[in-house]
């Protein structure tokens, strides 16, 4: 199973502020940070605002910041909540697969589906950054550009 790019960066931004401990970083700099579009990881920090991961404040002082929900979530929850109910393969596209009503593989791909997200319900974010990645992202998180805290910034 392959995760989407929302789902890999959603993950990587939850990573990246469960290593902060004094300054919040913006939007721009988690993103830079990243080494992705500004416009991407808006769009991730917006869903994982509405899912009580993480809070933006605006204005001075302002930025990102792990919730507490966000730093005991279940990694396998998030990436469920994040990935949907599809199925790994399309079976009722727009051209339907004639074996759809009697296929044994469905099944087995959904429940090779569950196994992955069963895997991953064990971690929690903060178990993502036990050494030695959370050093490692302290480390690049250091190098990056600091936002300005402007229009957009949290």
């Amino acid at each position: 199973m392959r995760l989407t790019r929302f789902t890999d960066l959603a993950l990587r931004v939850l990573m990246r502020l469960a290593v902060e401990d004094t300054d919040l970083p913006t939007t721009r700099d988690v993103a830079a940070t990243m080494e992705v579009p500004y416009t991407h990881t808006a769009k991730v920090v917006a869903r994982l605002q509405h899912l009580g991961l993480v809070e933006a404040r605006r204005g001075r002082g302002g930025g990102l910041a792990l919730t507490a929900a966000g730093r005991a979530a279940p990694v396998g929850a998030v990436v469920r909540e994040l990935e949907g109910e599809g199925d790994v393969v399309e079976c009722e596209g727009t051209t339907p697969c004639p074996l759809r009503g009697a296929c044994v593989l469905r099944g087995a791909l959904r429940r090779a589906q569950e196994a992955f997200f069963a895997a991953l319900d064990p971690l929690t974010v903060n178990d993502l950054v036990a050494s030695p990645t959370g050093p490692l992202l302290l480390g690049i998180s250091s190098r990056a550009p600091t936002g300005s805290g402007g229009p957009g910034g949290a």
